[in-house]
């Protein structure tokens, strides 16, 4: 089995926020298979869809994004799923340009709170991450702000699109491998960056 955790904040008040993006990439994923996230344990709510054969528990951890890793440890636990291996983790990413997806493997948090509450409550660092770009167009003084503050509408085409892709590049990560994805979506991006 595989765990995809999409990382966000619980409340309607967070719904539409960029740090909601995890969340709003593993509804995506169920909607696409009439599957709703609505079951409450292991401090998540979760939902069962099948990507290619193989069977994926999606989960939207409810402790507010800077305990995630509480909901992650139960829920990888209880499913025995190995971290490196059947572990995805969808996230923002505010060193991305906007828009833009990136796989990674393993390393470090970006001093993002949800990985690193991951990291600690794992105890490693070694486990699969889609990355979602929200880097601003222009600077901002305070990060924690940024990305707790409300989709503009200018951006909600494009948010759309990077939720697409995301959802599709965790389903090409679950039938084909890391290797593949990080093949298709990473160069993608890279491809897109050198067109501008």
């Amino acid at each position: 089995m595989k765990l995809i955790v999409g990382l966000g904040n619980p409340g309607i008040e967070y719904q539409f926020t960029y740090h909601n993006l995890g969340f709003l990439t593993v509804d995506r994923l169920a909607e696409e298979q009439g599957v709703e996230v609505g079951n409450r344990h292991c401090r998540a709510l979760t939902g069962r869809i099948t990507i290619g054969q193989e069977p994926v528990l999606l989960a939207k951890p409810e402790t507010f994004m800077n305990l995630s890793g509480l909901a992650v440890r139960e829920l990888a636990g209880k499913y025995e799923v190995g971290a490196a291996s059947d572990l995805i983790v969808i996230h923002d990413e505010l060193d991305l340009p906007f828009g833009t997806i990136r796989i990674k493997q393993r390393g470090g948090t970006a001093g993002h709170n949800g990985l690193e509450s991951i990291v600690g409550a794992l105890g490693s660092d070694e486990f699969l991450r889609i990355r979602i770009g929200i880097s601003p167009d222009r600077k901002v003084g305070d990060g924690a702000k940024y990305v707790l503050s409300q989709f503009k509408k200018s951006q909600l085409k494009a948010i759309a699109g990077a939720l697409d892709t995301a959802a599709e590049a965790a389903k090409v990560i679950v039938t084909e491998g890391v290797q593949a994805a990080m093949n298709r979506f990473n160069r993608r991006d890279q491809e897109e960056e050198a067109t501008q």
